[in-house]
């Protein structure tokens, strides 16, 4: 085999090995395939399966989710992490309606001009609804094709990404399109996800290993090369948790932009005075710590400090937010975190042993 015979095998290979039942494949329906790339970012297929089906059913179509309050795909996409994704799923919905008379454009190149699609996810939605001979490059496929080629280069440098994207195109099928090109891409995006993986890949059972330059170096960990890292950073936060004695809480919109952006939260402070210091002093006020706990983002970790405080509907000024009721927050967008806490929770007893009494 060689580099020219890559796609070939590609197609082949996926065709009788790779993932062919995921709940969005055997379709060229751009929304279902728009949907599931965006979902799919930063985002394991098993967390993806039952979201994509919910949100089908809640929003079957782009006009569906264009037409619908920013609040409910919050909600719907609680949990799911990234939130920014689906903000720009909304506005991305809504000019597809708006721009484009309720169809996506068929040229990766305009695909891009959408909010929250990049060259990657563009590359995938042209490459698997209509053909287009057109590159992704997302991270399962750059490990494959780094490996494929020993492809060395910094790819924290620009310059070293666009000569990948160069290198991936010269890869591309060259004929039937309309068939080859979906059943590469899926391909490629299968063979990093199972055989390629990062740590210990199978090389010995992917179709590629008798071009493979990593496979023939016996060094395939090493690649892709990016010697830039992200530096982890750490947040301390403290969660305000008001409750009355008709179960009601207290929950706001958080600012855009900022930690969970547009989502309904707990007020957030960044200490406990502070947040002490919001709390009515009424004489009968009650606080309870919770346990504290870490929540990872991306590139920061959230150390979450919860606290209970039963108040009176009168006792509350704070902006934004207001009192919601018991069988209103779940349908809320909420913060993962706050959602399980409140899940987990609910109407505690806040007159326990060594609450504090303000």
């Amino acid at each position: 085999m060689v580099l020219k015979d890559i796609a070939t095998c590609v197609v082949r290979w996926q065709q009788a090995c790779g993932r062919n039942d995921l709940p969005w494949q055997n379709t060229r329906d751009p929304y279902r395939i728009w949907l599931s790339e965006i979902m799919l970012q930063q985002t394991q297929v098993v967390t993806v399966r039952d979201y994509f089906s919910r949100f089908l059913q809640r929003f079957p179509d782009v006009a569906t989710l264009a037409a619908a309050p920013l609040d409910d795909v919050l909600a719907l996409w609680s949990g799911l992490g990234y939130y920014s994704r689906a903000r720009n799923l909304h506005r991305c919905a809504t000019l597809v309606m708006n721009l484009h008379g309720g169809a996506f454009p068929k040229s990766a190149a305009v695909l891009q001009t959408l909010p929250g699609i990049g060259r990657s996810t563009a590359g995938a939605i042209a490459a698997l609804c209509f053909g287009e001979r057109v590159a992704i490059l997302d991270g399962n496929v750059r490990r494959v094709l780094t490996r494929v080629l020993g492809f060395d280069a910094d790819l924290s440098i620009t310059a070293h990404q666009q000569a990948l994207w160069e290198q991936a195109s010269l890869l591309l099928p060259k004929r039937d399109l309309r068939n080859t090109m979906p059943r590469y891409t899926q391909g490629l995006m299968d063979l990093g996800a199972s055989l390629c993986s990062a740590r210990k890949p199978a090389c010995t059972e992917c179709p590629l290993a008798m071009v493979c330059v990593a496979s023939k170096l016996g060094q395939p960990e090493r690649y892709p090369v990016k010697t830039r890292k992200l530096k982890r950073s750490a947040q301390s936060l403290w969660l305000l948790w008001a409750q009355n004695r008709d179960g009601n809480i207290w929950l706001g919109k958080r600012p855009v932009p900022g930690v969970w952006a547009g989502l309904y939260c707990f007020p957030l402070f960044d200490s406990r005075d502070a947040l002490d210091a919001a709390i009515p002093d009424n004489g009968h006020s009650k606080s309870h710590d919770l346990p504290p706990f870490v929540h990872v983002l991306t590139h920061k970790d959230l150390h979450l400090h919860p606290v209970q405080v039963q108040l009176t509907k009168s006792d509350v000024n704070w902006e934004p937010g207001s009192w919601i009721a018991a069988d209103a927050w779940p349908d809320l967008g909420l913060p993962a975190p706050v959602r399980k806490l409140l899940g987990r929770h609910w109407l505690a007893d806040l007159a326990v042993p060594g609450a504090v009494s303000r």
